[in-house]
């Protein structure tokens, strides 16, 4: 299991591309992030996160029909998250250069 210090830094661009690959709701989002190798990550910790990201422009929401049940919240990215999702992407490769060179496991 990732340790939650290590997670919190790298969540929100993970769900952001999770979000880029396709309309998604919440539900959906925690089980690609548990397909991914993300576990322990409770719908609990995604909605907070979704909520914050939805007001800072990074995503939009949509209510649409489930034939499941009751409307759910379909969440897809924005051009403001699509430039925040390629600055996390080149941040994080910077990270793990930084990473493997410390370690001697040069890229």
């Amino acid at each position: 299991m990732i340790p939650s210090q290590m997670l919190k830094g790298t969540l929100e661009g993970c769900v952001l591309k999770v979000i880029s690959d396709n309309e998604t709701y919440g539900y959906e989002i925690s089980q690609k992030l548990l397909e991914h190798g993300f576990e322990g990550i409770s719908e609990g910790t995604i909605y907070p996160l979704l909520l914050r990201m939805e007001k800072n422009g990074l995503i939009e929401a949509e209510y649409k029909a489930s034939i499941l049940g009751p409307k759910r919240k379909y969440f897809s990215i924005t051009e403001k998250g699509r430039g925040e999702l390629k600055q996390f992407f080149e941040s994080f490769r910077e990270m793990e250069a930084a990473v493997r060179h410390v370690f001697g496991q040069e890229a």
